[in-house]
């Protein structure tokens, strides 16, 4: 296993935060990088900027909404599907796998699924329901797989910073984070949670209410590693400075550290 930073980072419209995005690159240098919500149609995805900033590119666009790419830093990801078995029927832009740096890597964007109840909601289970399945191959798979992305579940009352306003988001709801629950119970380590049990960790603030100045966050953004990857994992984090810049999106990138050589068991 190579040293490895792997990052996922809903970018909020890729033309409009390109530039917020090429600066993070440069500043931080992750090796893997999973984006979200590109906001734009394959035409004019934005690759040969991403390529000069050395970075190999493999993405799904879609005009207006979704969309997911995964680079690799000084590498070109060798894609392996695009949107999720089984889910033929989904026109929208949200699943990407490659192979990056020894890597299986799977980028995903789940649906908000707000409002609810209503058909986003069923929309989102729906989705879920194939994630899940697909999920128990990669899991189970001998090489290493990150699933990571934006999952628009909070998993807990400890990954927000109060439920108050948000009871009856699909964030927070009992489906969604049953769903998820059933992803860990497959045997996926949630990185961030692992390595900071007792920290509050928030990966998104709107644009409302000054929640970005007060810290008023929620943790949605998510890297699952399989057993196979998970002993690798070092350090975990989020480079929230990206939130604080111009423009910038909603959300921050979250990232882990891979090191060559597996964590001895205590």
């Amino acid at each position: 296993m190579k040293r490895l930073r792997i990052a996922t980072f809903n970018i909020n419209g890729i033309n409009a935060r390109l530039p917020n995005l090429l600066s993070w690159l440069e500043r931080e240098q992750p090796d893997v990088v999973c984006l979200q919500e590109l906001k734009t149609a394959d035409k004019s995805f934005p690759a040969r900027d991403i390529e000069a900033a050395g970075y190999g590119v493999v993405y799904q666009g879609q005009t207006s909404w979704n969309g997911v790419a995964i680079l690799g830093r000084d590498t070109q990801p060798l894609e392996i599907r695009r949107g999720l078995p089984g889910a033929e029927w989904d026109v929208q832009a949200r699943y990407i796998e490659a192979a990056v740096q020894g890597v299986v890597v799977a980028c995903l964007y789940l649906p908000n699924g707000n409002p609810q109840p209503g058909p986003k909601f069923d929309y989102k289970l729906k989705w879920f329901e194939h994630l899940i399945a697909h999920a128990q191959t990669l899991q189970a798979s001998e090489h290493p797989v990150v699933l990571a992305g934006d999952f628009n579940v909070v998993p807990t009352d400890f990954d927000i910073y109060n439920t108050r306003s948000w009871l009856k988001d699909a964030l927070l709801q009992p489906e969604s984070r049953a769903c998820f629950q059933r992803l860990l119970e497959q045997g996926w380590v949630d990185a961030l949670r692992t390595l900071h049990p007792n920290e509050q960790l928030f990966t998104f603030w709107d644009y409302f209410r000054r929640h970005w100045q007060s810290n008023s966050g929620l943790r949605i953004d998510h890297l699952l590693l399989n057993p196979a990857l998970a002993p690798y994992l070092q350090s975990a984090g989020v480079d929230t400075w990206v939130r604080g810049e111009d423009h910038p999106s909603d959300h921050a990138p979250a990232w882990i550290e891979l090191s060559s050589r597996k964590r001895k068991r205590h």
